[in-house]
C-alpha cells in the first residue's frame, strides 16, 4: 500500500496502533457526533451502478457520486481490515457511515483470498470472525457494509501480503492467477449489488507503460484483458483503471496517477458503461513533486490535475474516481493542497476514495485517532464539503483508556508497504507515535531474570534508502523484564521509527531493547516488534541476530 511517486519516494504503511481501550460501547459511533437534525447519512443506491459519458448513474439513472474511504488490512499478513483487534467490524462501519461516506474501498491481496487464515482479530468483539479465512472475512466485511447502507469497491492492492508490485503480475502471481482470482471474486458476489466495482491493480508504476504495445508492461492493454474477464463473470460491475507513473505526455507523476496517454490509447471494454478511471494524488509531505515548488503554488494545482487525469471527466470521456488522497495535514503546504483538491473534486462532481480510515497509515494517518474511535476533527472538517449532508463530526465523549477485558490474545502484525527501487531519496514522513497492543499481560510481576529470548527476523520491505523489518520475540524459558537484540548493518545511518523497542545505530550494528508494551514478557509470550531503518547500502536479508 505504498503510495509512491514519480521519481518516487518511499511511503510506508507501518502498523503502529494505539493503546488498548476499555470495552467499546455497544454502539461505538455514539462516541462521535451524529449528523445534525435533518441531515441523513449518505444513502447508497440499492442496485448496480453504470456510467454514461462522464457520469456515474444508479439503477434509476440518477447521478450517483461515490464517496469512499479506504479501510486497509485485508491486503496485509493480517488478512483482515486493521483495527479489528480493538473495535468491532460493525462499529467501524457505523462510524464510517456516520461521517457521510457511502462506499468502502477495500484493499486485498491475492495471498489473502486463497485460503489464508485471518489473524489479529479480537474475537470477543468480533466473535463471528473466529477461525475465518481472508476470503470469509471479506464476505463479512461486505455483509456489514450492506447492513450500514455502504457499497464496496474491491481493490487488488498486492499480489502477496508482503509488498505491492509495479506490474499486475509477478514471478509468484501470474497474469493468469490475477485474472482467475478476479473472476472468482466477481462470480462470488455477482448477486450482491453491495459490491459495485473492481479496481484492477493498485498503482502501476516503474516499467508499466500506457499503450506502448509491449505486452509484458502495457498496463492499458492488460486492464482491457482483466476488465473483460471480470465483466464476463459479472457484467454489472464498474471497472476501475488506474494510471501509470511515467506518461509519454504530461511527464511523470504519482504511482497510478498518470492518465495523460488515454486520449491516444483509450480503454475500450466489451461491456459499455462500465469504465471508471481511478488515479491517485498526494501532497508534498509524501513526495516533493516539482509542482509543489512552483511560484504560483497552489494556484497551479488545477492545471496539474487537468493534465494528469481531470480532463477525462471535464471533457466527457469517462468518469474519474480519485482512488487515493490523504495527509496528516501537519504542514501549510498539505493544507493548501487538500483545500484545493476538495474544491476541484466538488467543482467537477468527481467521485473519490480518501486514504484512509485507518490511523495506522504511517504517512497519512487516518480519520480516527489511535484508539480507532475518536474522530480526527480537522481532517473531517477539511473533507466536509465533499461529504454533503453531514456536519464535520466531533467527539461527543472521550474514550477512557484502560486494560482491555477482551480474552483475545491476538497481536496486530506490523506491516509495511513496498518502497521504490529507484535511487531517489525519499522524503521521510513523521513517524507514528502510537503503540500497538500486545497479548494480555501477566497478572503478576515476573521476577527479574537475565534476558533470554529468541528472535526471528522478517524483512517486510526494502528500497534503495532503507527497509522495514519485523521481529517475533519469545522468552526461551522464564519470564523476562528486559531484553535486547542486535544485528550487523554496515549501511544503517538511523532508525527512523520503532515499535515495541528503542534502537540505536553504531559500530556497524543496530541494537534494540524491548520497550513499552513489549518490555516485559511472560514465559511463552510472543511479541511482534519492528523498526524502520534509513540505510545507504543493501538491506540485510537474513542477518545473525544476537540476543541478550
Amino acid at each position: 500500500m505504498v503510495k509512491n511517486q514519480a521519481t518516487p519516494q518511499a511511503r510506508f504503511r507501518v502498523a503502529a496502533v494505539g493503546l488498548i481501550l476499555a470495552i467499546v460501547t455497544a454502539i461505538t459511533f455514539a462516541l462521535v457526533s451524529s449528523p445534525p437534525a435533518g441531515a441523513a447519512v449518505a444513502a447508497a443506491s440499492t442496485g448496480w451502478l453504470h456510467t454514461s459519458g462522464s457520469r456515474i448513474l444508479d439503477d434509476q439513472n440518477k447521478d450517483f457520486r461515490i464517496k469512499a474511504v479506504n479501510w486497509f488490512g485485508l491486503e496485509t499478513s493480517n488478512c483482515a481490515p486493521h483495527g479489528l483487534w480493538q473495535i468491532s467490524l460493525d462499529s467501524g462501519m457505523a462510524q464510517i457511515a456516520s461521517f457521510g461516506f457511502n462506499t468502502i474501498r477495500l484493499p486485498y491481496s491475492n495471498g489473502c483470498v486463497n485460503g489464508t487464515l485471518a489473524n489479529s482479530i479480537d474475537t470477543g468483539k468480533n466473535p463471528t470472525l473466529a477461525g475465518k479465512t481472508g476470503l470469509q472475512v471479506m464476505d463479512a466485511v461486505i455483509a456489514s457494509a450492506k447492513s450500514h447502507g455502504l457499497k464496496i469497491i474491491l481493490d487488488r492492492h498486492r499480489p502477496d501480503t508482503g509488498s505491492q508490485s509495479e506490474l499486475w503480475y509477478t514471478s509468484a502471481v501470474s497474469e493468469q492467477q490475477w485474472i482467475a482470482d478476479w473472476k472468482m471474486l466477481a462470480t462470488r458476489y455477482a448477486a450482491d449489488s453491495t459490491v459495485i466495482g473492481a479496481d484492477l491493480h493498485n498503482e502501476p508504476r516503474g516499467t508499466a507503460c500506457w499503450g506502448c504495445g509491449d505486452a509484458t508492461r502495457d498496463w492499458a492493454a492488460a486492464a482491457v484483458r482483466g476488465g473483460n474477464a471480470v465483466l464476463a463473470a459479472n457484467p454489472k460491475l464498474l471497472i476501475l483503471v488506474e494510471g501509470v507513473e511515467l506518461q509519454s505526455t504530461g511527464g511523470s507523476t504519482w504511482w497510478g496517477g498518470g492518465l495523460g496517454d488515454v486520449a491516444a490509447h483509450p480503454i475500450s471494454l466489451a461491456v459499455a458503461g462500465r469504465l471508471v478511471y481511478a488515479p491517485h494524488d498526494y501532497p508534498a509531505s509524501i513526495y516533493a513533486q516539482s509542482w509543489f515548488a512552483a511560484a504560483n503554488y497552489p494556484a497551479n494545482l488545477p492545471s496539474v490535475w487537468d493534465r494528469n487525469w481531470g480532463h477525462l471527466q471535464k471533457n466527457g470521456i469517462a468518469p474519474v474516481l480519485l482512488g487515493e488522497f490523504g495527509s496528516k495535514l501537519e504542514t501549510s503546504s498539505d493544507q493548501k493542497w487538500l483545500a484545493g483538491l476538495v474544491s476541484y473534486l466538488n467543482t467537477n462532481n468527481m467521485s473519490f476514495a480518501y486514504w484512509s480510515f485507518n490511523p495506522n497509515s504511517g504517512d497519512t494517518g487516518g480519520l480516527v485517532k489511535d484508539d480507532w474511535v475518536t474522530p480526527q476533527t480537522a481532517k473531517l472538517q477539511a473533507l466536509a464539503p465533499l461529504l454533503t449532508g453531514t456536519a464535520s463530526p466531533t467527539s461527543s465523549g472521550t474514550p477512557t483508556s484502560s486494560t482491555s477485558t477482551s480474552t483475545s490474545t491476538s497481536t496486530p502484525t506490523s506491516t509495511s508497504t513496498t518502497a521504490p527501487t529507484t535511487t531517489t531519496t525519499p522524503t521521510t514522513t513523521a513517524p507514528t507515535t502510537s503503540t500497538p497492543p500486545t497479548t494480555t499481560p501477566p497478572t503478576t510481576t515476573p521476577a527479574p531474570v537475565p534476558g533470554k529470548i529468541k528472535a526471528t527476523w522478517s524483512l517486510q520491505s526494502s528500497w534503495n534508502a532503507g527497509y522495514v523489518a519485523q521481529f517475533t520475540v519469545t522468552p526461551t524459558g522464564a519470564a523476562v523484564t528486559s531484553w535486547k537484540i542486535s544485528w550487523p548493518d554496515a549501511g544503517a545511518t538511523a532508525v527512523t521509527n520503532a515499535w515495541g523497542m528503542t534502537c540505536t545505530v553504531g559500530g556497524g550494528r543496530i541494537t534494540c531493547a524491548g520497550a513499552d508494551w513489549a518490555k516485559n514478557l511472560s514465559a511463552g509470550q510472543t511479541a511482534q516488534v519492528g523498526l524502520q531503518v534509513a540505510n545507504k547500502g543493501v538491506a540485510p536479508v537474513n542477518p545473525v541476530i544476537t540476543t541478550g
